[in-house]
């Protein structure tokens, strides 16, 4: 059985010329390569929409086309990207095949005919073409009621960890059945990698790759990671897969890799898939550390047609002023966008207590010198010179390459 396998739409006004881009090739492609069913896991929209708004009208139009290919499975994401009960709309749409709104944990399969209908674990039904595990985001306060606030994030994977074995039974009985077995679900994989490149280390994330394996599922379809990453396992004669195929599309700078969606093969005992890249847009970072380089940024700007860049730089207060904004976004004004963002570094003022009192300037500035941690040597030589001396006598020895001596007032 082929699946297309998308996730991380998050249609939304901002986002909707890249969703909808990315999420129509991966339609397409589905459709041209004859995907048997698709499965969205999560996070289809990036917050709640009107349902006028040209965001969701446009996704209900792509979710449509791939309906009327095939049956579609979406899994419910993050409450904060998706208001619970939002997708419900989207089974309403006229398809020529069902869609299928998991926001419940349980089974679900696909007849004969092509109907999603829900299946009862202690029930194994026969006929079944496909067997999907459906896990959507879990909210923690139902959690946190039971063991408390306090204890809710690492309660967390191991309440999801024994809730993943009581499945494997099920998937186990359907695989000896010959029926192929997905677990879908939204949440992290502790050890995964997120979109800018950073681990996801630690106890409050909701799975481990060993707790995932242990639901007996041939295919782990995960969402909400942005980075596509995958994980294997070959026990007991069996390959099981998990994957993320990461966001549709590129969101945000800083996303590093291409984008995906996963085409799986799933049979009983074996699971693969090809990442199909989709046309996401790119992003591109120009860093400087002080006053943006107007001679380095048009050096780049023929690179950067057509995309999405952003300049950051790092400047002191006193030269805030001297970054010409309109200068930079001239050099890249092929550029798609043109990001500019600034951090201004305050000046630290440290007291020196007494400073004001002393009687002669190198007495001033040697304490000066010990409250900043700043070395002397031969700098109060020099404050005299600039007491004793013309300018033009220092000068004049400097260019003679004489070494200066101190004259001392009479």
């Amino acid at each position: 059985m082929q699946i297309a396998h998308m996730s991380d739409l998050h249609y939304c006004p901002e986002n909707l010329a890249e969703a909808d881009r990315c999420f129509g090739f991966a339609v397409d492609d589905a459709i041209r390569k004859n995907a048997d069913v698709a499965i969205i896991s999560g996070d289809s929209t990036d917050h709640r929409l009107d349902a006028h708004s040209p965001a969701l009208l446009a996704l209900a139009r792509q979710i449509k086309r791939l309906a009327d290919h095939c049956p579609v499975l979406m899994l419910q994401g993050t409450f904060s990207h998706e208001p619970f009960g939002m997708l419900r709309m989207l089974e309403l749409i006229g398809a020529k095949h069902p869609i299928a709104i998991a926001d419940r944990i349980g089974q679900i399969g696909l007849t004969d005919e092509r109907q999603w209908k829900l299946s009862d674990t202690s029930d194994i039904n026969h006929n079944f073409k496909l067997v999907v595990t459906c896990m959507p985001t879990v909210n923690k306060a139902d959690l946190a009621l039971m063991v408390g606030a306090e204890n809710a994030s690492a309660e967390m994977g191991e309440h999801l960890a024994a809730l993943l074995g009581h499945f494997h039974e099920s998937n186990s009985a359907y695989r000896r059945l010959g029926i192929p077995t997905v677990l879908t679900s939204h949440g992290t994989v502790d050890g995964s990698m997120n979109e800018t490149g950073v681990p996801m280390a630690g106890l409050d994330h909701e799975f481990t790759a060993g707790a995932l394996f242990s639901s007996g599922a041939d295919a782990c379809m995960l969402g909400h990671i942005h980075k596509h990453q995958a994980w294997r396992r070959d026990f007991d004669g069996n390959h099981q897969v998990i994957a993320y195929p990461g966001s549709i599309g590129r969101f945000h700078y800083g996303e590093i890799g291409e984008k995906h969606y996963l085409l799986w093969t799933v049979q009983p005992g074996f699971a693969d898939f090809d990442a199909v890249v989709t046309p996401s847009r790119r992003m591109i970072d120009i860093e400087f550390m002080g006053i943006p380089n107007l001679d380095e940024i048009a050096t780049v700007a023929k690179d950067c047609a057509g995309a999405y860049v952003r300049v950051t730089y790092k400047v002191d207060e006193e030269y805030a002023k001297t970054v010409d904004r309109n200068a930079i976004k001239q050099i890249l004004g092929s550029c798609a966008e043109v990001k500019i963002v600034g951090e201004i570094l305050s000046v630290q003022r440290q007291r020196c207590a007494g400073i004001s009192r002393m009687p002669s300037i190198i007495g001033r500035f040697t304490k000066w010198c010990e409250v900043t941690d700043t070395s002397a040597a031969g700098l109060t030589d020099r404050l005299q010179l600039l007491q004793t001396m013309d300018p033009e006598d220092i000068a004049s020895q400097i260019v003679r390459a004489e070494p200066l001596e101190l004259k001392l007032a009479a």
